[in-house]
């Protein structure tokens, strides 16, 4: 079965968990569709740690473009969402629209899909509260004080939410991902009416 899939980033989103998670659905023949502020090419950024720092350094990533902004994004055309890392979150956990997309996916019963910082809108969304979560390592504190509760594995699943914690947790979060999928695909299987062929004798 075929998911739709909506990609959450915009300038500052991580590069390589942009293009992984784009390509990934392509290979599996889902439809991932990329929402940003403006539709138009972004610029992603690379994220690394590198010897003496304290923290991690960022370098100019590749460039993607988007298909749709978040006014033309229509929840009920999608399987799930994804929120990407990076610096993007930082001011998209800030806009509103992006806030009442989140809150109704998760109101639906859809999908709900982060990683690394991407949890930041999760929690400013207020999707936190009761729930186990997985993020980059000094995200815990604002998961733990929205009232939720951090755990440290890679990929984390609790009800509809599926949480990783950076780039490196790519195997573990989309192996979740995609099993979580393809509940949806069992799902839709068993609501459709059983065609009847013929009588049999």
């Amino acid at each position: 079965m075929n998911h739709k899939i909506l990609i959450v980033t915009g300038d500052g989103g991580e590069s390589y968990e942009t293009l992984y998670a784009y390509h990934r659905f392509l290979e599996a023949g889902d439809t991932p569709v990329i929402a940003a502020p403006s539709k138009r090419r972004l610029h992603l950024v690379i994220h690394d740690f590198e010897p003496g720092w304290d923290t991690y350094v960022e370098k100019p990533g590749y460039l993607v473009e988007s298909h749709l902004t978040f006014d033309e994004v229509e929840v009920e055309s999608y399987d799930a969402i994804l929120l990407l890392g990076g610096r993007a979150p930082e001011y998209l956990r800030n806009n509103p629209r992006v806030l009442e997309i989140v809150r109704a996916f998760h109101q639906q019963g859809k999908w709900v899909f982060a990683i690394c910082h991407g949890i930041q809108i999760l929690v400013t969304a207020g999707l936190a509260r009761g729930n186990c979560l997985t993020a980059y390592e000094h995200v815990r504190s604002e998961i733990e004080r929205a009232g939720g509760t951090y755990s440290t594995a890679q990929a984390v699943r609790d009800k509809q939410i599926v949480t990783a914690q950076t780039w490196q947790s790519h195997p573990e979060f989309y192996r979740a991902v995609f099993a979580c999928l393809e509940e949806t695909t069992l799902e839709s299987a068993m609501e459709k009416p059983t065609k009847v062929l013929g009588n049999l004798k």
